[in-house]
């Protein structure tokens, strides 16, 4: 009987042993999840956008000044820059005598025309007179808007066709990728601008809905601004898939911290991409728009088609090494890159959050797209010589415009998630949980939505 009992107890100890092994994997998995969750939340934290001790950003304007007091004051060595085609002559002629209408004709500043062809006579004429300062007409240089040295151009071309086929916009106008290269990188040092230290970029058929009655580049200088903005939006996904990771790259190779100002570029919303075996594995598979560290772009960008900005920063060593480095990427061919979202990642990447501006004062509109302040209670100025007798939409509170003429009774038309986002690091006053999940933005920093 003996051996019989010892036999079962044998057998009953082995039954035992894969509930033990069950409970250790279980245990062992556990730990990996708690270690995984707290790794996660450190990696949040150290991508968190503090909030800073107030508002680092606030509208340089909010209502009518009389133009004339500003326009007595020195000026900042500054020029409005236009790049347009000689066919763009009618929607050029409009840009320009609806900024000479809103602001240049109290202050003058010179108006740099660019062209990657030569000018018609007939361009240089009509806009000559339309502009009540200096005109400057220039073309671009051809090494400027053609092929680098390094890029195939029959491997571009083919890249554009499959870019079209995929229904990329504008993946398949060779020209509109030059363009984003051009203005990515090289327009900065174009010989016409070497005068200059600030620009302010004008687009054909642009459309400015309020009076601007004070000077925008003394106030960016006073104010210690680099760069400015009206518009924030969601990029095209399908332009730019590996522009991020390249951004990024660059960070990396050059041991550029993380920041505030770059944290508010990424997405943070997944819980499950945070998680440390989730995240790297996104980064291996080279996802679209995600680092090699797994961190992912949101996919937010000034809307570069308006830019008031400093030269110097865009002619300065670290932005065009950045460029230097994209440049070779070769993403302006291979893929679409366009220059607004360059501009973006580039001042959230090497800029302190005070240096942005939201020019919310300023009433903008680029089809499809705008923003329109609304005209400020009591601060019309009615009867004003300079402003003279044109009419403006009704007053309305919490508004902060100069005679604007808004389309309607809208801010804007575009979701305000990006502006909030962008805007975070300088931001003490913050959407709310609530708003958020309301769908409720403000329009700017301390103002009311």
């Amino acid at each position: 009987m003996k051996p019989l009992s010892a036999l079962a107890g044998a057998i009953a100890r082995r039954a035992r042993r894969p509930a033990r092994r069950a409970s250790g994997f279980l245990k062992g998995a556990a730990i990996v999840l708690v270690l995984c969750v707290l790794e996660a939340l450190l990696h949040a934290y150290t991508l968190r956008v503090p909030r800073p001790p107030q508002d680092l950003d606030a509208p340089f304007s909010r209502q009518c000044q009389d133009p004339r007091i500003a326009a007595a004051k020195p000026r900042e060595s500054a020029a409005l820059v236009m790049l347009a085609r000689n066919s763009e002559i009618e929607e050029a002629r409009q840009t320009i005598q609806n900024i000479e209408a809103q602001f240049n004709r109290w202050f003058h500043y010179p108006v740099v025309f660019l062209n990657n062809e030569e000018w018609d006579l007939d361009f240089v004429r009509e806009l000559n007179a339309s502009v009540s300062g200096q005109a400057i007409f220039d073309v671009i240089p051809k090494e400027d808007w053609s092929y680098p040295s390094w890029i195939d151009p029959a491997k571009a071309r083919q890249s554009m066709s499959l870019q079209q086929k995929a229904g990329v916009w504008n993946g398949g106008k060779e020209s509109y990728h030059h363009m984003c290269r051009f203005y990515s990188g090289t327009f900065y040092t174009h010989p016409a601008l070497a005068p200059f230290k600030w620009y302010w970029r004008l687009e054909p058929g642009v459309r400015y809905t309020c009076a601007i009655t004070y000077d925008p580049f003394v106030e960016m200088a006073r104010h210690a601004k680099t760069y400015g903005f009206t518009v924030a939006l969601w990029e095209e996904p399908n332009t730019c898939p590996s522009l991020f990771r390249a951004v990024d790259d660059f960070r990396t190779q050059h041991d550029i911290p993380l920041t505030p100002t770059w944290n508010a570029m990424l997405d943070t919303s997944s819980w499950s991409q945070q998680v440390w075996p989730v995240r790297k594995l996104l980064g291996l598979l080279g996802r679209p728009h995600h680092a090699r560290s797994g961190a992912r772009w949101n996919l937010c960008h000034y809307w570069s088609n308006f830019e008031i900005a400093d030269l110097d920063f865009f002619r300065g060593d670290a932005y065009q090494a950045l460029f230097r480095h994209l440049d070779r990427r070769g993403g302006f061919y291979h893929e679409r890159w366009g220059d607004a979202p360059v501009h973006s990642l580039a001042v959230h990447l090497l800029l302190p959050p005070g240096r942005l501006h939201h020019f919310a004062d300023f009433g903008y509109h680029h089809e499809p797209f705008f923003q329109c302040p609304g005209n400020a209670p009591g601060g019309q100025l009615p009867g004003n010589d300079a402003l003279g007798d044109a009419a403006w939409s009704p007053e309305t509170d919490g508004a902060i415009g100069c005679r604007c003429q808004c389309p309607d009774q809208r801010r804007r038309n575009n979701r305000g998630v990006c502006l909030a986002a962008m805007q975070a690091p300088a931001a003490f006053h913050r959407t709310s949980w609530w708003d958020r999940y309301r769908g409720r933005y403000p329009y700017t920093i301390n103002l009311p939505a």
